[in-house]
């Protein structure tokens, strides 16, 4: 006796033709927002059901590159009523510009997001810059 039952016809039919044609559609990658605070980027991408030691940040020439995996709840030998949850590895990576300080990345990982906290760089802040002098000139007559 099954206890869920198939409701989108639509749904089914994109899973058959995904099946067969061998495209399965897959999540573009990883939902992201990102966003600028004072100094401060911050970065959250959604991976829920990830298990935390899955995920893999590499950072190389201002690319942080963001793996993760996600194994499904059932075995081998499970036959499946539905299956919509995406499994497997994802990737994504992020461009970062100059400005932003890649030795001081700090992440954590808490209820299914991957969160990035990314420092402008200390070379890339507005600064004052001092000027010297101060006694006018006096001119001098003929």
């Amino acid at each position: 006796m099954q206890m869920l039952m198939r409701t989108d016809p639509f749904r089914e039919l994109d899973r058959l033709v995904d099946r067969v044609w061998g495209t399965a559609a897959r999540p573009a990658g990883m939902p992201m927002d990102a966003w600028r605070e004072g100094e401060t980027f911050f970065v959250e991408l959604d991976l829920p059901g990830v298990n935390p030691e899955s995920i893999d940040l590499d950072v190389e020439r201002n690319v942080l590159t963001v793996k993760a995996e996600r194994k499904p709840a059932y075995g081998e030998n499970t036959e499946t009523v539905i299956t919509e949850r995406p499994a497997g590895t994802f990737s994504r990576q992020l461009f970062l510009g100059e400005t932003l300080d890649i030795e001081k990345i700090e992440a954590s990982y808490e209820a299914g997001v991957l969160k990035l906290r990314i420092p402008v760089a200390e070379q890339a802040k507005p600064r004052k810059i001092a000027i010297s002098g101060g006694e006018s000139r006096k001119e001098l007559s003929s």
